[in-house]
């Protein structure tokens, strides 16, 4: 279990400085750019006191004590803080500047990066969750020795989750400093339930442990650096675990455990056929599952997986076929085309690299060949002109017989053009490449069948067209 303590007590002291903060008398032990402040000013300096939830202002001068090692000028102050009190300290005003936070033996616990690295108008401030009551020392320093203002210290409290048991449903704020945070989770009916874990501060990971060797682990399933386990759950006693990526993240956190929101309520199927224009839904929770279908005639197949919980990955075998697509669907979702023979053949329906978890779609359809295209085979120098229904899809048949370089152009002043080309291993995507709203994939092409999908972004744009492939 973690350690927490009954009351944790966010204090922040705050404003709009800037500035990568000192180290106390430690050269060795911090970057270049940490104030090193002269002893002799540390003994006599006054350092005025600190308390959470009130302002005080100060002012950074050429008379404030001297850090010798920059020319830079700071300020001390005491804060008196509780075990357990969560701090953030924060700083405004015109002054450019830095903020160090230090222990009672003059030890560095925090410090503030530079915010006009990542945006000029951003306060500099400092997280800290304190080990031990006692008196400590806060270092207002000019970001170098031309930086000098007033500023304001301003402070406020919040509390955190101080539970190490979370319900179903729950949500969580915490903090992260060292090793992970531990909970204990009880599941009370069988079903579908997703915990995702965010934070603007460190890189979030899951870990899930429960009844007969049970574990999932998570890093970025919920995008950007958040996690998200998603998964079905038997009843039973689980043990959630909740870190940074690495070792040396801390900061603030959010939980959130919820029941799974399962798309229309449909029945999961994890294997068995897959019927064509009757979309099904599975459940991924890390190991490949497997579909069939079978062709009584030679078409063209596009297969689709849709997942909102994972990368989705999809390879498809058969009568000397093998072909595998990652995120040839919008945007980490997986879409296989590809003219076949008839027989047999089996889809796979997995996540990328095998991670993540969660709930899944799959939608094939197929066109049998001597049916491509339903507009006309398109031919290399042979422009198709032709005119866009709203919400439709217009494919054409592109046979390449000599290896080369090609063109490929829809051309349209009355919709936002957008281009697709699928085949031989290329699953290629363009809207805008030609100029204005028009769309071009220019590509190296292998001998063999393609189809070219000419449709508008949006869904209920229509208009006239043209479609050209030039070989360049």
């Amino acid at each position: 279990m973690a350690n927490r303590a009954s009351t944790v007590t966010l204090a922040a002291l705050g404003g709009a400085a800037v500035g990568l903060v000192a180290g106390w008398q430690l050269p060795d032990l911090v970057p270049t750019t940490t104030p090193i402040i002269e002893e002799a000013a540390a003994e006599t300096a006054a350092s005025p006191a600190l308390t959470v939830g009130e302002r005080q202002r100060g002012e950074i001068t050429s008379t404030s004590e001297l850090n010798g090692k920059d020319g830079s000028r700071f300020q001390r102050f005491t804060l008196s803080l509780e075990e357990g009190a969560l701090i953030e300290i924060e700083l405004d005003g015109p002054l450019h500047g830095t903020l160090s936070l230090y222990d009672g033996e003059e030890n560095l616990l925090a410090s503030s990066a530079d915010p006009a690295y990542y945006d000029p108008s951003a306060a500099a401030s400092l997280r800290r969750r304190i080990d031990q009551s006692g008196d400590y020392m806060l270092v207002v320093s000019g970001y170098d020795k031309h930086s000098y203002g007033p500023f304001t210290v301003t402070s406020r409290e919040m509390e955190l989750t101080t539970s190490d048991t979370l319900g179903m449903p729950s949500h969580a704020d915490g903090w992260l400093q060292g090793d992970g945070d531990t909970f204990d989770v009880t599941i009370e009916e069988s079903g579908l339930y997703q915990i995702e874990m965010r934070s603007s501060d460190v890189d979030a990971y899951l870990v899930l442990e429960g009844p007969n060797g049970y574990r999932r682990e998570d890093d970025d399933s919920a995008g950007n650096l958040d996690a998200r386990i998603a998964d079905f759950l038997e009843p039973g006693d689980y043990r959630l675990t909740a870190r940074a990526a690495y070792d040396h993240d801390g900061g603030l956190y959010t939980l959130e455990l919820a029941p799974h929101a399962q798309a229309d309520g449909a029945a999961l199927r994890n294997s068995g056929e897959l019927t064509f224009d009757e979309p099904l839904q599975g459940w991924f929770s890390g190991e490949a599952l497997s579909y069939e279908f079978t062709l009584e005639s030679p078409a063209a197949v596009t297969i689709d997986m849709l997942s909102s919980d994972f990368d989705a990955y999809l390879e498809l075998q058969g009568d000397n076929v093998f072909v595998s697509d990652d995120d040839g669907g919008d945007e980490l979702n997986a879409r296989l085309y590809s003219p076949l023979e008839a027989g047999s053949y089996r889809l796979t329906a997995r996540s990328h690299a095998g991670n993540g978890s969660g709930l899944f779609e799959l939608r094939a359809s197929s066109i049998p060949l001597d049916e491509l295209p339903s507009n006309g085979q398109l031919e290399v120098d042979s422009p198709v002109r032709a005119r866009l229904d709203p919400g439709a899809r217009d494919y054409y048949e592109v046979v390449v017989e000599e290896a080369g370089r090609y063109r490929l152009d829809l051309l349209s002043d009355e919709f936002d053009a957008y281009l697709e080309l699928d085949g031989n291993g290329q699953y290629l995507r363009d809207d805008d490449g030609a100029g204005g709203l028009n769309s071009r994939i220019s590509s190296h092409l292998e001998p063999g069948s393609y189809r070219a999908t000419a449709r508008a972004y949006g869904s209920s744009e229509s208009g006239n067209y043209t479609l050209q492939l030039y070989r360049e």
